[in-house]
């Protein structure tokens, strides 16, 4: 038998696996799991998003400075056929609404509001980006509505930026004959606010058949036939035909820029303001619902 080999003085006795004090740390170890993104970082995102393109100035410049020069055209017009009316002569027409708010150039402002919020989500599918977007915030959902409110607040401020400015140019216009009205005058005040609005509504519904359609081309072509071209099919001398005209948004918008009471027995079916302002209210918030409920549904 082999004898044991005396321990040197003064040495401690070798550790045992139940006296170590500590043991090696996993790489995982103390590592804090990372709290979900805020839905303001998700907006924030989507703000740089916005922003970061090139085109996206030169787009909100374009569509302010055309709507405003339409509305300072059609002011010149009528400005010139009162130059030679005396002012004993003429018609007590009141605000012209449509030389402030001149359909061409708000049709072209709803295609342009649209079209950037159909962009807002395709450009994301078709880059690929939308996936990198969907690992860093699974909740597609808020990603949704991150999008709707970047785009609803950005077309809120263009469109109250071109309202105002085609209201007070087109004014600034007409007085010159003293045509032009203040913004106290009766149906200005609406008419405002409705042309305000109306940009970020069809900027949503825009968004909306982004999610749907995911190809640029086919999601523009839809927005712009859906706001523009659909409204043209539907006449208002028969009832079922007139009540589809004034669920579009379009007619919504021509119906509440104008301060007038419907003729009776005119044999046409106008649109009530109540009604209008329903249109208005209830297109954004069926493109945001239908929205959330297809982004869930689908692969990205």
């Amino acid at each position: 038998m082999t004898a044991l080999a005396p321990e040197p003085a003064g040495a401690s006795p070798a550790p045992t696996p139940s006296s170590s004090s500590s043991s090696p740390s996993s790489p995982s170890a103390g590592r804090t799991a990372e709290p979900p993104a805020r839905f303001g970082d998700v907006f924030a995102a989507e703000w740089i998003k916005l922003r970061s393109l090139r085109s996206t100035p030169w787009i909100f410049a374009f569509a302010v400075l055309f709507v405003v020069g339409s509305s300072a055209a059609a002011a010149l017009a009528e400005s010139a056929n009162l130059a030679g009316v005396e002012m004993a002569a003429r018609p007590n027409e009141g605000f012209l609404v449509f030389d402030a708010y001149p359909v061409p150039g708000y049709l072209t402002l709803m295609l342009v509001a649209g079209s950037l919020g159909a962009f807002s989500v395709v450009n994301e599918y078709s880059s690929g980006l939308i996936r990198t977007t969907m690992v860093a915030v699974p909740a597609r959902r808020e990603v949704v509505l991150a999008k709707a409110a970047v785009v609803t607040a950005v077309w809120t401020v263009a469109g109250t930026v071109t309202s105002i400015g085609s209201f007070t140019v087109s004014q600034a216009i007409l007085n010159v004959h003293q045509a032009g009205v203040p913004f106290s005058h009766p149906g200005v005040l609406r008419a405002v606010v409705v042309s305000a609005l109306v940009a970020p509504v069809c900027a949503l519904v825009g968004l909306c058949f982004g999610v749907l359609v995911r190809h640029a081309a086919a999601a523009t072509v839809t927005t712009g036939f859906v706001l523009l071209m659909l409204p043209v099919f539907f006449s208002t001398s028969v009832r079922w035909s007139a009540d589809v005209n004034h669920l579009m948004v379009s007619s919504a918008w021509k119906r509440l820029v104008e301060h007038w009471s419907p003729p009776p027995g005119s044999g046409f079916d106008y649109p009530t303001v109540s009604g209008s302002w329903t249109v208005l209210a209830v297109w954004p918030l069926a493109a945001v619902v239908l929205s959330l409920a297809v982004v869930r549904r689908r692969d990205v």
